[in-house]
C-alpha cells in the first residue's frame, strides 16, 4: 500500500531499461519504495538495471516484457500481480524511430506505432484491470509534447504519443472513482541516451527533473504532468497557431 504521503511502496516499470523510468525509481526508492519489477527484453541492460537499483536498497526483480508481443503481456502481468499488491506501475517504454527512414521504410514506421500506440493499449488495459481488482494503485503513463501537435521533424513518433495520450485521459476518466489513479506524463525533449546526437531542442528536460515531476504529480494526484511546467502555456499557444504560421516555425 502507499505510505502516510501518498507514495507507493511497490512499483512495476513497463520498459525497465528506460533512463526516465530508472531515474523515476531511484527518486521513489529514496523515497520508501521497497519492491521493484523491471519488466523488459531480457538484456545485460536488464540486469545491470536491476542490481543499481538493490544497491539502494529495494528488492528489484526482472520479468521478461516485449511491448510488441501483445498476447504475451497478460501472463507477464498476472505472474506480477499475483506476489502481491502493486502501488505503482510505470508504462515507460517506447522508442523514437528515425523519421527520415521510417518516411521511406513503411515497415519501420508500423513498428514505432505497434511499439508507442499498440503495446501501451494492450499493457495500460491489463494493468488497468489488474490495479482495479486490488482496489488500488496508480499507472503513470509516459505519453510525450510530440503528441501534441505533428510536426514536421517527428510526426509518426508524435502521431503514436498522441494515440497513447488520448489513450490514457479515457482510461483514466473510465477509471474514475475506482480507486485507480491514472496519471499522464507529458515531457519535452529528454536529454537520454535515446536522443544523442538529435539536436537540441527548446525546453529541454532530464530523466531526474521528469522523476521530479512525477513524484510530485504522484503526491497530488495529478492527471497530467508536464515536464518542465512551463510547456503547459508553450503548447497551449502553439495547438492554436494557424497551421500556415506553425508550418514556418523551426520545430
Amino acid at each position: 500500500m502507499k505510505d502516510a504521503f501518498g507514495l507507493p511502496q511497490s512499483m512495476l516499470v513497463l520498459g525497465g531499461t528506460s533512463e526516465i523510468a530508472l531515474a523515476t525509481a531511484r527518486r521513489l526508492i529514496a523515497r520508501r519504495i521497497r519492491t521493484v519489477w523491471l519488466a523488459g527484453r531480457p538484456s545485460p541492460d536488464l540486469e545491470s538495471a536491476a542490481a543499481q537499483l538493490r544497491v539502494l536498497g529495494a528488492d528489484v526483480h526482472t520479468v521478461p516484457f516485449d511491448a510488441q508481443d501483445p498476447t504475451s503481456h497478460e501472463a507477464v502481468l498476472g505472474k506480477v500481480f499475483a506476489e502481491g499488491d502493486v502501488d505503482l506501475v510505470l508504462l515507460a517504454f517506447g522508442v523514437l524511430g528515425d523519421q527520415a527512414n521510417d518516411e521511406r521504410e513503411p515497415a519501420a514506421a508500423v513498428r514505432v506505432a505497434q511499439t508507442n500506440y499498440t503495446g501501451g493499449v494492450s499493457a495500460g488495459l491489463i494493468a488497468a484491470r489488474a490495479l482495479q481488482t486490488q482496489g488500488h494503485g496508480s499507472l503513470v503513463v509516459l505519453s510525450s509534447v510530440a503528441g501534441e501537435r505533428a510536426r514536421r521533424s517527428d510526426f509518426i513518433y508524435g502521431s503514436s504519443k498522441a494515440g497513447l495520450d488520448v489513450f490514457a485521459q479515457g482510461l483514466g476518466d473510465a477509471l474514475h472513482g475506482t480507486g485507480v489513479h491514472v496519471m499522464v506524463v507529458r515531457p519535452g525533449s529528454v536529454r537520454t541516451g535515446a536522443a544523442a546526437g538529435r539536436a537540441r531542442q527548446p525546453w529541454t528536460t532530464t530523466p531526474g527533473e521528469i522523476a521530479t515531476a512525477v513524484e510530485l504529480g504522484l503526491r497530488r494526484r495529478s492527471e497530467t504532468v508536464w515536464a518542465p511546467g512551463m510547456l503547459r502555456l508553450v503548447m497551449s499557444a502553439l495547438r492554436h497557431a494557424p497551421r500556415a504560421m506553425y508550418r514556418r516555425l523551426p520545430l
